[in-house]
């Protein structure tokens, strides 16, 4: 498996590994398999999504559910596999859970949402527009890092210095980041 782990709170980047993937698809297939019947979709989403681009090293997935199954019958399958649900998280529509390794080092960020909402389409349309476009790629990267020395200890200083970027590449992709 790649070398995952942040401490919290904290910003650093690191070098885009192949192994991202491969540790996607395995937690996907764990997720999969912990929810049981219950209609799941597994993405990969985040820089960690985006081949060459630097990353803090926390695998972000989008869990889609179906709009007549509720969030809370993902918690406890989610639980087992050591993820803390964190609630909306400030972001309505959204439960939001954490996973860190036995070191309490960060390791996944889970967002589940509704399958087609406006979250799932913006995820998608994000990671979809900086996977196409390597000029777009790289400008986030140069962001990314422009951020992350100035906000090593503050990560929601980081989180928040990429807001417009984000909302610009979603208009880009014919989303309504606003929505």
């Amino acid at each position: 498996m790649s070398a995952l782990g942040l401490a919290s709170g904290s910003v650093r980047l690191a070098a885009p590994d192949a192994g991202w993937a491969g540790a996607y698809a395995d937690e996907a297939a764990r997720i999969r398999a912990a929810v049981g019947g219950l209609p799941v979709a597994v993405e990969h989403v985040g820089s960690t999504a985006v081949p060459g681009l630097v990353a803090k090293p926390i695998l972000d997935l989008l869990l889609g559910r179906p709009a007549d199954v509720p969030g809370e019958a993902y918690v406890a399958p989610l639980a087992a596999l050591g993820y803390v649900h964190r609630g909306p998280y400030g972001i309505p529509g959204r439960e939001y859970f954490v996973r860190d390794d036995a070191a309490g080092l960060r390791t996944h960020h889970l967002h589940l949402v509704r399958e087609g909402s406006a979250l799932w389409r913006d995820h998608l349309a994000f990671r979809d527009a900086l996977r196409a476009d390597p000029a777009l790629a790289a400008e986030y990267a140069a962001l990314k890092r422009a951020l992350a020395a100035a906000h090593a200890a503050d990560r929601e200083a980081y989180t928040d210095g990429k807001g417009a970027f984000v909302r610009r590449v979603l208009r880009l992709a014919g989303a309504d980041p606003g929505a």
